[in-house]
């Protein structure tokens, strides 16, 4: 079963689970893992794995409306090389300042695969969660979509300096700090947006119509050769850990005064079904 299926087989044991992070007296937390066969291309540098990885962690709180406090990961490689060691932690440290939190250690392990594990803390006293949409609300999400899946076609084209850069993604923490007092539920789109939008319609038994121009991102646009190709690099591949929330409609302009990056509205939140443009949106993205 994949990681969905494993999730709904757990659903009785952790009755709790289901959001971004976890919830613990005004805390929230977050683990990830990532392995170099599924999440770090060749030409990936160790730099790139410490920031993404550590990122990928961050987004989850960025999605509860939570400020970062801190991150760990646990590093496992068949070897321990000085100098890869030491990028990757400079990418964890980075990222992590950039959103106001500290990068304060972890864990070393001998592993056939380089595989990092991270976690990370946030602190929000009311967070937001997934299934707080009702019909009438906003659509929206921060940035732009597609960015990873343009990395990866970069990566495979040996254009490695670019796609780095591409997989260096801001955590949208601030982003999301700045939605708490709008927003009515949200998520990160790591999964992709169509899959986002179908998780929360089953989080808040609701719905959503979605319209274009989606907010693409200018890489996919540079190398995807058809809308068709476009529309699944943009809307299904995921991995843009952007955040797509719900809010009242009447917030939608002071929300977008708030938030330190773009926010475009999408659509609106109706009683049942996932629609683009009129059409069944189908719920498919990154599977685990």
């Amino acid at each position: 079963m994949d990681e969905r299926a494993a999730l709904a087989d757990l659903a009785d044991r952790l009755p709790d689970a289901g959001d971004d992070c976890a919830v613990v007296d005004g805390q929230v937390i977050t683990t990830d893992m990532l392995h170099e066969r599924t999440d770090f291309p060749a030409g990936t540098t160790r730099y790139t794995a410490g920031w993404r990885a550590v990122a990928a962690s961050l987004s989850d709180v960025a999605a509860m409306g939570a400020a970062a406090t801190a991150a760990v990961a646990a590093y496992g490689a068949p070897s321990f090389e000085a100098g890869e060691l030491a990028a990757f932690v400079d990418g964890a440290q980075d990222v992590c300042h950039a959103v106001g939190a500290e990068y304060v250690g972890g864990d070393l392990d001998n592993h056939d695969e380089f595989t990092v594990a991270t976690t990370a803390i946030g602190a929000a006293a009311d967070p937001i969660r997934r299934s707080g949409a009702s019909p009438g609300d906003a659509v929206c999400v921060t940035g732009t979509l597609g960015r990873s899946a343009a990395a990866l076609e970069l990566f495979d084209r040996g254009d490695t300096d670019r796609a780095n850069e591409l997989f260096q993604f801001d955590p949208r923490v601030r982003a999301g700090v700045a939605l708490r007092p709008h927003a009515t539920a949200m998520m990160d789109s790591s999964d992709g947006l169509a899959r986002s939008l179908h998780q929360l319609a089953e989080a808040s038994g609701c719905g959503f119509a979605v319209e274009e121009p989606l907010p693409i991102d200018a890489q996919v646009d540079a190398l995807a050769e058809t809308e068709q190709e476009r529309r699944e690099l943009g809307v299904f591949f995921g991995e843009d850990f952007e955040l797509v929330c719900t809010l009242p409609e009447s917030d939608v302009p002071e929300a977008r005064d708030a938030v330190p990056c773009p926010l475009q509205r999408i659509g609106t939140v109706t009683e049942r079904g996932v629609t683009l443009d009129g059409e069944t949106l189908p719920d498919r993205g990154y599977s685990h």
